[in-house]
């Protein structure tokens, strides 16, 4: 009722002469809360940009290869976690300085600050895969270039325990 008495408070007439009459009413649909996330990750509906030049913007429905190729990368990861701590007791150093710290500090925190880590890059490259570094490579090769590096790094650190 409020807001059909604003709209009907005077004819319009003169732009520049009138006052700025709120005519919106009820609740703020533009809010972002707990529920707009959950809504938005569980029922997406942006799978492309809405224009023909918007084919790199940021989306809420990513190809099913994205979600297979992350979790290839974090399950990778937790086998080199694995195989990290099974060198280390051998007499091997951990070659990344963060996990380096972490290890010296507080050795119970080493899994969960590595998986931290990965997931949070993973997470941050999925969600802008279809962007482009430098206008020539594709995020999304970056995620399957950090798999084959996974792949890589376990086959060298296997290696080095079969030499033990």
């Amino acid at each position: 009722m409020e807001c059909e008495a604003a709209l009907m408070t005077r004819p319009v007439t003169e732009p520049e002469l009138l006052p700025l009459v709120e005519r919106r009413c009820g609740v703020d649909r533009r809010s972002m809360g707990w529920r707009t996330f959950m809504q938005g990750g569980l029922t997406p509906r942006r799978r492309r940009g809405r224009r023909a030049g918007e084919c790199n913007q940021l989306i809420d429905w990513h190809e099913p290869h994205l979600l297979a190729l992350a979790f290839s990368i974090l399950l990778l990861s937790v086998v080199d976690a694995f195989l990290t701590l099974t060198l280390m007791m051998n007499g091997a150093q951990e070659a990344n300085p963060v996990l380096h710290y972490v290890l010296a500090t507080a050795p119970e925190l080493f899994a969960v600050v590595k998986m931290g880590l990965t997931g949070a890059g993973v997470v941050v490259l999925v969600a802008i895969a279809r962007a482009t570094v430098f206008r020539v490579i594709q995020v999304s090769s970056i995620l399957h270039g950090c798999l084959l590096v996974y792949l890589t790094l376990i086959a060298y650190e296997w290696w080095m325990i079969e030499q033990l």
